[in-house]
């Protein structure tokens, strides 16, 4: 559910209340799905929206001007593939069965929240599903026509073949055999193009595809032409498929010299010379046949990625020369505890690519454990040198859930990675049926950095301008928390999630609201007009104890309470309205500032601010989306800009990125800027723009 919570879920209502409708964004919301909503109360209006982008379309119970039935009908004419769930107050068989006779793809409780956010983010990931495997269709489509014409171009004799039977061949391939057009070879037996002479091994070998295994990858014949001419070839075979049916590819190469020479070339094709190994060419192809076999349900293969640790400290003790000498008894160590069915490549300059077959999860990870053991164990002789190495090992088990050669690599690669981080010398698994355990792991250890954060002042400030386009007085920052990792800070978005979870967030609040003020107290002694924007986590304003506090704080420190704006997501105080409202008035009482991030996302953003006295409005990141190319986004801002005003509210356009933005921005009528156009975040406060 992950990665459908990462999209934007473009959601029509079809509800007569605008609560009601409110409070089914928020607990789709509320389940970290970004939503884009919009709401209709008839046909008519839902044939207008539909022109629009639409992922979701939510029936409420409560519709009075359209049923079911007719929803489904406009949707069906539309042509386009969206998803339609009946929302009801109660679950019964008989309304089950009858939403689903009348169009809807499943019956959502809105009244029960965990079970329509299952339902709607299940029925946009199958959506999400369905797009995607129409885009690799087409792809898959464009590719194979452009595969005919290459092969159609090329001047090696190519053919498919199909159960025995021909289903294409190239040009080069019929004239080898002699053929005019393609119809007179098309349903050809390819045992037909073989000589009496060698036709009974070549029926061993269909007999072996026909079992689904693996061709020979080269096989010499005597060929046989239309005209019954024979001249000696040497036919290559690859599993392939052709408009989604498996097949083999056959190239026929007419002997014109030595077999064993056009062998041994051949074999030069896939070797490393170095090494002795293949090449990373040729184990490339490899691991896709190894991941397709995987997917069909081949259980018993894994890939290793070894690399040796520190080689660079290792090549200052042998040289660039010895190198090549190290390397060959490096691949010597991996062949001798290698089993015949393994596949070995040399994939880079110091790393090592295995194909395990034949070896479950659990056998493949010892395997990898024995390998890392004997580098430790041996001693390699370069020269008069001799050498001490060790290994780290990632492993990434195949399973029918990998999503392609590349995701293989690269999660070996992480996992090799990750025992090089830990000091190296070991092997690291990457399993998705464990991921789960290691979540909870990474969670715990998020858990003791959080705390740990908190205690010894681990958490970073960063500073960006917010820039007024009409001239107000002073200088606006808003305030952004990182905290302090091994190589580099880290964002929010990796660390508050856990923090959420094991009940840091108030802690967090009080840190970064402590620590702004003391920022605050020396802008004031420095005579520096400084106005900061705090964000605050969901928590805060449920919290009865934080504003006592915070008040005890601007007291002591002697700093007013107007130097200070409190930021809250707009969907986040719909959620919480009684709780948001009473902690904005005593913001108030307090003389700070409150304002609604994300604004005008949801059905009715004006609407809450007769609720919640917001003092500045930033609006949703989505409407600076091509911004100088979108009339309907520039509009947008130009009426919640005017809409403010009226109300006396200042509006704040986050996350300018470029200066045609910018001249647009200021035509509207928005009254502060923010971005990494002016100025990226930063340690320290500047207002020099350049």
């Amino acid at each position: 559910m992950a990665k459908a919570a990462d999209k934007v879920l473009r959601v029509l209502l079809i509800e007569d209340s605008v609560e009601d409708a409110e409070q089914v964004i928020s607990i789709l919301r509320n389940a970290g799905i970004a939503v884009r909503p919009n709401r209709v109360e008839d046909g008519d209006q839902l044939k207008a929206a539909l022109d629009a982008a639409t992922d979701l379309v939510l029936l409420s119970p409560k519709a009075k001007r359209i049923g079911l039935a007719e929803v489904s009908a406009i949707i069906s004419k539309s042509g386009k593939d969206l998803c339609l769930l009946q929302l009801v107050d109660s679950l019964t068989q008989d309304i089950v069965i009858k939403s689903l006779k009348e169009g809807a793809r499943d019956v959502a409780l809105r009244t029960v929240p965990e079970h329509l956010k299952a339902i709607a983010l299940r029925e946009f990931e199958n959506l999400t599903a369905r797009r995607n495997l129409r885009k690799i269709e087409a792809a898959w489509r464009e590719s194979e026509r452009r595969a005919h014409s290459l092969l159609d171009s090329s001047r090696d004799p190519i053919a498919y073949v199909h159960e025995g039977m021909h289903v294409y061949a190239n040009r080069a391939y019929l004239e080898m055999f002699n053929f005019e057009e393609f119809d007179e070879i098309e349903g050809l037996a390819i045992l037909d193009l073989i000589s009496p002479k060698d036709a009974a091994s070549f029926r061993n070998v269909l007999k072996t595809l026909s079992k689904g295994e693996k061709p020979p990858e080269r096989l010499n014949v005597e060929a046989q032409r239309a005209d019954g001419s024979t001249f000696d070839a040497v036919m290559e075979m690859a599993e392939a498929s052709i408009e989604g049916e498996p097949a083999t590819q056959i190239i026929f190469r007419q002997q014109t010299g030595s077999t064993e020479l056009a062998e041994q070339l051949d074999a030069l094709k896939r070797q490393d010379l170095v090494t002795g190994l293949y090449n990373r060419q040729h184990f490339l192809g490899e691991l896709d046949r190894a991941v397709a076999a995987a997917v069909g349900g081949k259980v018993d293969q894994s890939l290793l990625y070894i690399e040796i640790d520190n080689y660079r400290k290792v090549l200052d003790q042998i040289g660039v020369s010895g190198a090549d000498l190290l390397l060959g008894d490096v691949a010597s160590l991996l062949k001798s505890l290698a089993g015949e069915s393994d596949i070995m490549a040399r994939f880079a300059d110091h790393a090592f690519t295995v194909i395990a077959v034949g070896r479950n999860h659990d056998t493949a990870a010892q395997w990898a454990e024995q390998i890392r053991k004997r580098f430790e164990e041996r001693i390699f002789e370069v020269g008069e040198r001799s050498v001490s190495l060790n290994a780290s090992v990632g492993v990434c088990f195949l399973t029918e859930k990998v999503a392609g050669s590349a995701m293989v690599l690269e999660k070996a690669n992480e996992a090799c990675r990750s025992a090089q981080k830990d000091g190296g010398n070991r092997v690291v698994s990457f399993d998705p049926a464990a991921q789960d355990k290691a979540d909870a792991a990474k969670d715990r250890e998020w858990a003791e950095r959080i705390k740990t954060a908190i205690e010894k002042d681990k958490f970073i400030l960063f500073y960006q301008p917010i820039v007024s386009l009409q001239g107000a007085d002073g200088e606006f920052f808003e305030v952004l928390l990182r905290l302090e990792g091994p190589s580099g800070e880290i964002l929010p978005g990796q660390f508050l999630p856990p923090a959420e979870r094991f009940g840091f967030l108030p802690q967090i609040d009080r840190w970064v609201i402590e620590h702004v003020i003391r920022v605050l107290q020396e802008r004031i002694k420095q005579g520096r007009n400084t106005t900061f924007f705090v964000k605050l986590t969901p928590p805060a304003i449920e919290d009865g104890t934080l504003l006592p506090w915070l008040a005890q704080q601007l007291k002591a420190a002697r700093v007013p309470g107007d130097k200070l704006v409190f930021e809250m997501p707009e969907s986040k105080v719909v959620t919480h309205l009684k709780q948001a409202k009473f902690f904005q008035k005593g913001l108030e009482q307090l003389r700070c500032g409150f304002a609604l991030e994300q604004f005008g996302s949801g059905l009715n953003s004006f609407q809450l601010l007769k609720h919640v006295s917001a003092n500045y409005v930033k609006l949703d990141r989505s409407y600076m989306t091509d911004l100088s190319k979108s009339q309907e986004h520039q509009q947008r801002i130009r009426d919640m800009c005017e809409q403010a005003r009226g109300l006396g509210r200042m509006t704040v356009a986050e996350f300018v990125e470029d200066a045609a933005s910018m001249s647009i921005l200021f035509q509207v009528g928005v009254n502060f800027v923010q971005g990494n156009f002016l100025q990226e975040p930063q340690r320290t406060m500047s207002y020099d723009f350049g």
